[in-house]
């Protein structure tokens, strides 16, 4: 008897529509009422992209097939959700690959290799599958619990953590596996991390799980001999590097030979508990499948362009989130649906599609897609996990094609946040010359350009809103862009006026720099009037304020970008931002 079926056993962490609480709903729970349910709503937000690409994508695509092209893929996205026929189809999908998903089989458990041990059968905590818990020399000295503390796992938190660990594994040594070849005293080196370890995922989402599912399935043909890893031979410890031979072989990659070990505990009383007091306190993880390359059709990442050494043209790689950095700082990427001539970026491959269906008009220009940017950073020989990476932001459709508007008002503002950050660095700077000093190393400490884009941020994802609202009206476009720029203006002067008053006294005389063999004089007014300069070269519309009050226009302002959010609910507001 299975002891725990995760086709009909609650585990996937959803919220219905119209409800705030979350609740934990079984598979197929979750796909027959995909249409019912926001997108999944985890603690974590590296939960997300794993969940999706090791079970509901695959079973989607491998139960129902891969839309073949855009208009049926189109016709799939705007039915809503699963017709009554795709229903039975996806659950006489799950009733025959039941025997594969439950997650404590004896001979082929899910996602794991069933009888796994080492040598030695040495086993580790649980806490070496959670990235937010301390492990080995990383527990705190005087901490609640210590290395030897077992850390309970119910059944639904292990399975959601087993295929986080197959994504976003660290990397370095492993356990070796008794029956791995390729072990060498007990253990195996140079492991990479997960496969999406290596990328600044890229996930589309929209207004429910059944949207989300379909935002994030390619179209296009399907080699014959891509399956999901339940519909192969269950794994053995033996692991090898290979290409992926599809999306199905990719999402549901075995990165490591795991095998969860459940145990009855006595914590049946719990209100978290949905195991029937089953718990998982240890855990055998090993070495798993490398991937020889990221697949040039991977389809939750945006790539980089850089020169190959030797004159050996370009090679194309993923590109990284940046920690810190908000994912509208990167519109460039996210926008380039087609690499334009010398240029160094390109977007995820469901994007582009996105781009390609909204171009025939099979896709609303206001739908309200919401793309999030996820990632892990990794500290010394990425065996550690130093930070997560996570943001969202409203990305109007229209923008992802280079022959609309709004694809260069959108670009324009980004890059207009990213200059006035620049100019008030380089007011900084000058002052700090005027007075004596070097200006703040741009690797070092915080510079002043950082509290404009935070105060900048809120205005942009509003600015995003809006145009998502109003992308077909010229005249509230041009409106809501005057008010942009005025209150960018605004919110901008008000960091200046801060680094202004905070200069030395020395710096109203200033000081003479020799530079290359020139004098050049930094003053305090010198270092205004450029700062003004530059307001007035990024800000085309409106001229940087004449007078110390710039805060007065504000009111005005805000009145004059409100119809760019004229339609746009205040719920959905308050959930973008």
């Amino acid at each position: 008897m299975s002891m725990y079926d995760l086709i009909d056993s609650p585990w996937l962490p959803l919220r219905p529509k119209g409800e705030t609480a979350v609740g934990e709903f079984s598979l197929r729970q979750a796909l027959l009422g995909a249409s019912e349910f926001d997108s999944l709503t985890v603690d974590l937000p590296t939960h997300a992209p794993a969940l999706l690409r090791q079970v509901l994508l695959p079973v989607v695509m491998d139960a129902l097939g891969r839309p073949p092209d855009r208009q049926e893929w189109a016709r799939r996205f705007t039915a809503g959700g699963f017709t009554d026929s795709e229903q039975d189809t996806l659950g006489a999908y799950l009733d025959e690959h039941r025997a594969r998903f439950d997650l404590f089989d004896a001979h082929a458990p899910f996602a794991q290799v069933g009888g796994l041990h080492t040598a030695k059968n040495e086993t580790k905590g649980s806490a070496l599958l959670v990235v937010t818990a301390a492990a080995g020399n990383n527990v705190p000295l005087f901490a609640a619990r210590t290395e030897g503390d077992p850390l309970p796992l119910s059944p639904a938190q292990a399975a959601r953590w087993l295929l986080h660990a197959h994504c976003w594994d660290t990397a370095a040594i492993k356990s070796g596996a008794a029956d791995d070849p390729q072990v060498k005293a007990g253990k195996t080196m140079g492991n990479p991390t997960g496969p999406l370890g290596s990328l600044g995922v890229v996930l589309p989402s929209g207004r429910s799980l059944y949207e989300t599912l379909l935002l994030n399935i390619p179209f296009g043909t399907q080699p014959e001999d891509d399956l999901p890893h339940w519909r192969r031979e269950p794994l053995t410890a033996r692991w090898q590097v290979r290409a992926a031979t599809g999306l199905l072989d990719l999402w549901t990659w075995q990165s490591r030979r795991i095998r969860l070990i459940a145990e009855d505990t006595d914590d049946t009383n719990d209100s978290d508990d949905v195991g029937g007091g089953v718990r998982v306190c240890r855990v055998v993880l090993c070495a798993g499948d490398r991937l020889r390359e990221v697949p040039e059709w991977e389809p939750h990442t945006t790539w980089s362009f850089s020169k190959a050494p030797k004159g050996g043209g370009t090679f194309r790689k993923p590109r990284r989130h940046t920690p810190g950095k908000a994912a509208w700082r990167g519109l460039e990427a996210l926008l380039a649906a087609e690499r334009q001539e010398g240029g160094d970026v390109e977007t995820s491959v469901l994007l582009r599609q996105l781009a390609g269906v909204q171009a025939e008009g099979l896709l609303a220009f206001d739908y309200p897609l919401r793309v999030e940017t996820i990632a892990i950073t990794y500290g010394t020989q990425s065996a550690v996990v130093e930070d997560i990476v996570f943001d969202a932001i409203p990305l109007p459709v229209a923008a992802l094609r280079a022959d609309e508007d709004v694809y260069g008002v959108v670009l324009e503002v980004a890059e207009q946040a990213e200059g006035l950050a620049r100019a008030v660095n380089n007011l900084s700077a000058d002052l700090r010359r005027a007075a004596g000093a070097d200006p703040i190393p741009w690797d070092k400490g915080q510079r002043p350009g950082e509290f404009v884009l935070h105060a900048l941020d809120a205005l942009v994802r509003r600015f995003l809103i809006g145009v998502r609202a109003s992308a077909d009206d010229p005249e509230v476009l041009e409106r809501g862009r005057d008010a942009w720029e005025k209150l960018a203006r605004d919110r901008t002067w008000e960091v200046a006026e801060k680094v202004l008053a905070g200069a030395a006294h020395s710096a109203f005389a200033g000081r003479a720099v020799e530079k290359n063999g020139r004098t050049f004089t930094y003053r305090l007014a010198g270092a205004e009037q450029n700062f003004r300069r530059q307001l007035a070269t990024i800000l085309t519309r409106c001229a940087p304020a004449a007078d110390d009050s710039p805060g007065e226009a504000v009111p005005l302002v805000e009145g004059a970008l409100s119809p760019l959010q004229d339609t746009v609910s205040a719920a959905e507001t308050a959930r973008t931002l």
